[in-house]
């Protein structure tokens, strides 16, 4: 709390507050929904199924990390503490989710893109501009949200999400290619 005195507190660190704790709980709600079945979610086994049948699998390891990435990066941001992980973990996920709904074009009302990809947008825009001096980060001295943190958070972001929807396009791919009737069991 020291540190917090020393230094003067900005709008902008109310505004990271503001947008940090926002954000971060609802993915982590979110998240949750998938993980546990909380806030009215189906649970691990209603996700995995979800997960398969859109392409991503085996479905209930990567339902598993969707939700661990959605409520993990979602309490990071919250509190402000692992900024750089939480977010990249958060941008990540629903990075994925955006290209799952672009199809259905860009506004949520119609299932497109406009949700999941405003809160990648806003996870990343955390990660680049930090968590304010209201944060655990701040607290901790930055221990765990250095510069090179920062740069390494946002550029893997774009290669893991590449790489999530190619196994994806790949599955469906297999699938297209299969016989009808012999379709492969859910994980």
């Amino acid at each position: 709390m020291e540190v917090l005195m020393m230094k003067r507190v900005t709008t902008g660190d109310v505004a990271a507050l503001a947008i940090r704790t926002g954000l971060g709980a609802t993915l982590f709600a979110h998240g949750t929904q998938k993980l546990f079945g909380w806030f009215g979610g189906g649970g691990l086994d209603a996700a995995a199924s979800g997960f398969h049948g859109m392409g991503y699998r085996p479905g209930r390891p990567m339902a598993t990390v969707a939700g661990l990435c959605e409520a993990a990066g979602g309490a990071a941001l919250a509190l402000g503490l692992g900024t750089p992980a939480g977010g990249a973990a958060a941008a990540g996920a629903m990075g994925v989710a955006a290209e799952t709904h672009a199809p259905n074009g860009f506004f949520n009302t119609e299932g497109g893109l406009e949700y999941p990809a405003l809160i990648a947008l806003s996870a990343t825009a955390l990660v680049a501009q930090g968590p304010g001096r209201l944060s655990l980060d701040e607290a901790t001295r930055h221990v765990f949200d250095r510069p090179w943190m920062r740069l390494a958070a946002l550029a893997a972001v774009p290669p893991a999400v590449a790489a999530v929807v190619a196994r994806k396009h790949r599955s469906l791919a297999e699938d297209a290619a299969e016989p009808e009737g012999s379709g492969s069991a859910s994980g």
